[in-house]
């Protein structure tokens, strides 16, 4: 399998390596690295030079790399069911870089940029409908986010009184634990009938 992917890395790099900025085999797979504006070209080569063939598109997903430049990675993961081989596209983008969309090339992409989106606010340029897809109407932040706390900053119930949905600040009803360790759950002084034999 890894010889098949080397041997399609070096055709790639050969016939389309002005599209690629990187490309490298690890742990099985092909991972190519391009950029916003070749990427698109590249996608719609794989899906249709017939030694490709990577006709199936499964997934993107996001990358957060809060620390980088170009905060983002949009990554594309394809299967070529002639070849039987899966490939991974990644691109590196910034919060306010959008990049193409890829509905153009596989219709099938307009969920998972949707979810980008959602889930990152990754903007996709071209897209027919950007909007989010899984977060509530009116949900503000972007949950995958690893700056985006964990508590979220509304919680949702359903008030009885107003016989509707209510949005509320975020409220820790439970003060954080204090560790009693002189309690018998914590941990223990004196020895419980049995323990002696775990010193043996």
């Amino acid at each position: 399998m890894s010889e098949a992917l080397n041997d399609l890395s070096t055709y790639l790099r050969e016939t389309r390596g002005a599209l690629i900025t990187d490309s490298a085999v690890n742990f099985g797979e092909l991972t190519l690295t391009a950029t916003a504006d070749t990427v698109i070209e590249l996608l719609a080569f794989l899906r249709d030079d017939a030694r490709c063939g990577f006709v199936n598109f499964v997934d993107i997903c996001g990358v957060d790399w809060p620390k980088r430049a170009e905060r983002f990675d949009v990554v594309y993961h394809l299967l070529s069911p002639k070849q039987n081989l899966r490939i991974r596209v990644k691109v590196a983008t910034g919060e306010d870089q959008p990049i193409p969309s890829a509905c153009a090339v596989y219709p099938g992409a307009d969920w998972f940029e949707r979810e980008a989106y959602d889930m990152y606010g990754i903007l996709f340029t071209g897209h027919p409908d950007l909007r989010r897809i899984l977060t509530d109407y009116g949900f503000e932040g972007y949950p995958l986010r690893k700056d985006f706390p964990t508590t979220g900053f509304v919680e949702v119930r359903y008030d009885d009184e107003a016989k509707r949905v209510v949005y509320e600040p975020v409220e820790l009803k439970q003060e954080f634990r204090n560790f009693d360790f002189m309690s018998p759950w914590e941990g223990t002084e004196y020895v419980l009938p049995g323990d002696e034999k775990a010193k043996q």
